[in-house]
């Protein structure tokens, strides 16, 4: 067997590339050249769930709502990281055990961390 590969192996990759490249470029000109061109008042607004909008979309929203979001995302994403462990986890033997316990506890950490600086309090 061949272990050693030539670049006529990646022609496939580079087809599927460039015919998912012109299907793009094709797509973007046909529904420009196509698509409608008059401009009203009525196409112009906003328009969210058929309800009319009302006053100032720039309206701030409170910290916390972003500070939730961006704990969960980041809890989201270390749990992801527990997968391969979960699928490996015959093959990785005791130490592959010693760093998952290793990680939870730093998940932790960084969980009572957040809770002890009330960071998911929602009450003001």
């Amino acid at each position: 067997m061949n272990s050693v590969s030539s670049p006529l192996d990646f022609l496939p990759i580079l087809l599927m590339f460039l015919v998912a490249l012109g299907f793009v470029v094709t797509t973007m000109v046909a529904s420009h050249a196509l698509g409608p061109k008059k401009k009203s008042k009525t196409k112009l607004d906003v328009f969210e769930c058929g309800i009319e909008a009302q006053g100032n979309a720039r309206v701030p929203f409170a910290i916390k709502y972003f500070l939730v979001a961006i704990i969960f995302v980041l809890f989201d994403v270390e749990v992801i990281f527990m997968y391969p462990w979960a699928v490996n986890f015959k093959e990785l033997g005791v130490l592959g055990v010693v760093e998952v316990f290793t990680f939870v506890i730093l998940l932790l950490v960084g969980f009572y961390y957040m809770l002890a600086k009330k960071a998911i309090k929602h009450e003001e």
